[in-house]
């Protein structure tokens, strides 16, 4: 296939065609990533104890706040290449890459290294105890010295899809998730670095996944490919990237935040494995928006290309089968939840407390998940037309307009079990602004 065939197919080839194409490289890669996070659990659970799941717990607002920083770089400017390349504009679509690997490195660096010096008073302000701390700090330590590897990782990996390498994408990922898989049971369970050896494993797989992308676009038979004179920052390029990817970037932050007040609630509530069991129930959840998140990546470039170039029926026709894939996926996974908690408890640890902790958050954490896959191929979809202003709209209405409160109210009535039903409650009326929405801009794109 030649170079301008991969992205010139996108306006011309079948859209079920090209949404299976360009989803499923995306899902084994998003699922994968999610499973190495998944497994690296286990092997935690097992192998270190239930105060290390509570301490991991912990940091996935941090994590979160370092994935927010390079997603508004990595999907703004994989959003931005596409309809560059929707017009025809491939100088344009070169001096986003350029941009994007340059913030990637600068955000990376000073993200990592500021956490990191004032790292132990922000995990005892997430909800630390002297008994998860030290797991939680241990982790975190070495995930921040290695946060600029994973910057450069996911954002070119992005582009790289976008450009019209789906599948290289996804072999780059699987590359990294096997040696995550690896090195994670070797270094915790042979040389005995507990916690500390999982974070290792896995920034040693985005170090490796970094020099894979970084050598793709080095190449010259790359349909785009690093230019020196493309590097240097531009503020128009940097503007758009960040524009189009603050939708990302301010959903990440919101749920950072949002898990923070949960992980402090569910302490008071609950105790330390209470917020072991939000890491259980948190791995299925996060598993089918990954999975999600898949198809979005494939919807992504077919979307935004054929959107810079006009086709509305195509834009309209891909976005439609995008939601009933993110349907069917997210009704799936309600079923796992609903009829197989405790199946999926006994998976991660053996400690009953735990366990039965776990199982009640599944069922009332994950009730309105069927509904989750709508809400989220709908704000990815407007931010694939460079609609971000409605995209951030409606990411925030979930994580802070209708979650916060809730998990303000409810706990104080229902206890731990209204921090557990403060999500779906968002989750119902989040989607309903979110359709009342879609149906006006639908409407303006038919006409």
């Amino acid at each position: 296939m030649s170079k301008r065939k991969n992205t010139n197919e996108l306006g011309t080839a079948g859209i079920g065609k090209l949404l299976l194409q360009y989803s499923i490289p995306a899902i084994i890669a998003t699922a994968a990533a999610s499973l190495y996070n998944i497994i690296d659990r286990i092997f935690i659970g097992h192998g270190v104890g239930p105060y290390a799941i509570s301490g991991l717990a912990l940091t996935f607002p941090l994590m979160n706040i370092m994935a927010a920083f390079g997603s508004m770089v990595g999907v703004g400017a994989a959003t931005m290449v596409s309809i560059r390349l929707g017009q025809h504009n491939r100088k344009g679509a070169t001096q986003i890459l350029g941009n994007a690997l340059m913030l990637n490195i600068i955000i990376g660096v000073v993200v990592g290294l500021g956490t990191l010096i004032f790292l132990e008073p922000i995990l005892y302000a997430l909800g630390a105890s002297p008994d998860t701390l030290p797991y939680a700090e241990e982790f975190m330590q070495v995930i921040l010295l290695g946060n600029v590897f994973t910057h450069i990782y996911l954002g070119l990996n992005n582009i790289m899809r976008a450009t019209g390498y789906p599948r290289k994408a996804m072999i780059t990922t699987l590359i990294a998730v096997g040696i995550n898989l690896i090195l994670a049971p070797i270094f915790i369970f042979v040389f005995k670095w507990g916690i500390r050896g999982a974070a290792l494993a896995t920034v040693i797989a985005q170090t490796v996944g970094t020099a894979t992308v970084v050598h793709h676009f080095s190449k010259t038979n790359s349909f785009l490919h690093f230019l020196p004179g493309y590097l240097k920052l531009r503020w128009t390029s940097i503007r758009d990237i960040i524009s189009v990817g603050m939708s990302n970037f301010l959903m990440l932050i919101a749920s950072s935040i949002v898990i923070s007040i949960i992980n402090i609630s569910l302490r008071k509530h609950g105790g330390d494995f209470a917020i072991g069991a939000y890491g259980i129930v948190n791995s299925l959840g996060n598993l089918v928006l990954m999975i999600i998140i898949g198809f979005n990546q494939g919807m992504q470039p077919i979307v935004g290309y054929n959107f810079g170039a006009q086709k509305m029926p195509r834009v309209i026709r891909t976005f439609k089968l995008t939601i009933l894939a993110g349907t069917a996926i997210s009704c799936f996974g309600f079923l796992l939840a609903e009829v197989f908690p405790r199946t999926i408890a006994t998976v991660f640890t053996t400690n009953a407390d735990l366990i039965n902790m776990a199982v009640i958050g599944l069922r009332l954490n994950l009730m309105m998940l069927p509904i989750v896959g709508f809400q989220a191929v709908t704000s990815n979809f407007f931010q694939s037309i460079g609609k971000a202003n409605i995209s951030i709209f409606l990411s925030l209405t979930r994580q802070v307009i209708f979650l916060i409160p809730a998990l303000l109210i409810l706990p104080q009535f229902m206890g731990l079990n209204g921090v557990w039903l403060s999500s779906p409650l968002a989750d119902f009326t989040s989607a309903l602004l979110t359709l009342i929405m879609l149906r006006w801009q639908i409407g303006k794109l038919k006409k």
